[in-house]
């Protein structure tokens, strides 16, 4: 990681690059604005810490040169005459975080962790942006289809929470992405977690975060999703697998709109818009006693039905063919197609992994079959069997 260092005092200077060196880092110094700006002009830097009080060009003038150039650009300031005013105003420009000497080291080193935590989430959303905006598609235009659409696009722009639900493979994290595409948010963070891909005795350090020390493997002070999105989105897929311990702080999260991490006991504030996603039936499992009846009733107060492929068979000759376009370009062969004697044999299937079982049929029969794909094809390879 590549950090830079702006301050005319010479011995701040070293002592920042010997504590940051030390820690394992790649540290550059400019002893002025003007210098700082032309070093940026031709590298590129994760972490920027700049002080306020400076000679020629100061560093507020500095922060908002570098945000004009790069609005990405995480950047702390210090300062040995630090007011409330300088902090705010800095704040409001985009500074990450404001820092008073003399520095004190853990605060200056949890500082840099978050710093450069932060620009990698930041890379994180730009790379899902772009892939939100090339993959996420609801296909199709049965009666079913039509009425999703309208859903989201009534929903999207209010800031209320979503409990997404549906049999697995329905696209429940489609309807997810596509609700935040078209959110007031959508410039923001988007952060995901499967809750059922988690152990349930870190599902709160994934969720909260947790401070150095906290227990046996916290090596260093982790910074949890619900902080990773603020600001933004988090969708919180197979909420219902998610243990009744983590559930009530879950709770409390979007009661009061703050966090704890593990380990301490300091609140943190969090602005997050919740979207949450289960095929199990959340009302079954709160009289089996394993889901909390007032955590449902915080999270729905939208609730979004993905109907199974079985409901809107129709949509099925649109699903194959943006497949097929998908599926042929990732295989490198040229497009295949279906008879429409075999897109009516596709209908008759029950497809009771729904949609992502539909795609892998699909996939399996551009690879065992011919550039026309037959009723006879679809009998043979629509299910999977052993070769």
């Amino acid at each position: 990681m590549d950090i830079l260092i702006i301050d005319d005092e010479r011995s701040i200077r070293n002592t920042l690059k010997d504590i940051l060196e030390t820690e394992g880092y790649s540290v550059a110094v400019a002893e002025d604005g003007a210098k700082a700006l032309d070093l940026l002009k031709v590298e590129k830097f994760d972490l920027i810490f700049c002080d306020v009080k400076m000679p020629k060009m100061d560093g507020i003038e500095v922060l908002t040169n570098i945000k004009k150039e790069n609005p990405e650009q995480t950047v702390v300031m210090i300062s040995g005459h630090g007011t409330i005013d300088t902090a705010v105003e800095s704040l409001k420009l985009g500074a990450f975080d404001f820092i008073e000497k003399p520095l004190d080291l853990n605060r200056l080193l949890v500082c840099v962790r978050n710093g450069l935590e932060r620009k990698s989430l930041v890379q994180e959303t730009k790379t899902l942006k772009k892939k939100l905006s090339k993959d996420v598609v609801m296909v199709g235009h049965s009666p079913a289809m039509e009425h999703l659409r309208s859903v989201i696009e009534r929903v999207a722009s209010s800031n209320a929470k979503v409990l997404i639900t549906g049999e697995n493979g329905t696209g429940k994290e489609v309807v997810a992405k596509m609700l935040f595409k078209s959110s007031n948010r959508s410039n923001c963070p988007y952060v995901e977690v499967n809750c059922a891909a988690i152990p349930s005795e870190l599902i709160e350090s994934e969720l909260f975060g947790h401070e150095k020390g906290s227990f046996t493997s916290a090596v260093k002070q982790r910074i949890g999703k619900f902080e990773q999105a603020n600001g933004g989105t988090l969708f919180l897929d197979e909420i219902g697998d998610m243990s009744l311990a983590a559930q009530t702080k879950v709770l409390r999260a979007l009661q009061e709109g703050e966090i704890t991490r593990v380990g301490s006991d300091k609140s943190v504030k969090v602005d997050v818009r919740v979207f949450a996603a289960t095929n199990k039936d959340l009302l079954e499992e709160i009289k089996k006693g394993n889901f909390r009846e007032d955590l449902y009733h915080r999270l729905g107060v939208i609730l979004i039905h993905v109907p199974p492929l079985r409901e809107r068979l129709e949509d099925i000759p649109d699903l194959v063919e943006h497949f097929l376009g998908i599926i042929c370009e990732e295989q490198g062969v040229t497009k295949r197609s279906f008879t429409k004697d075999a897109l009516e044999e596709m209908k008759k299937y029950r497809w009771t992994g729904n949609i992502r079982e539909l795609r892998n049929a699909v996939e399996r029969m551009v690879i065992l079959c011919g550039e026309e794909i037959t009723v006879d094809d679809v009998k043979q390879f629509a299910a999977p069997t052993s070769l």
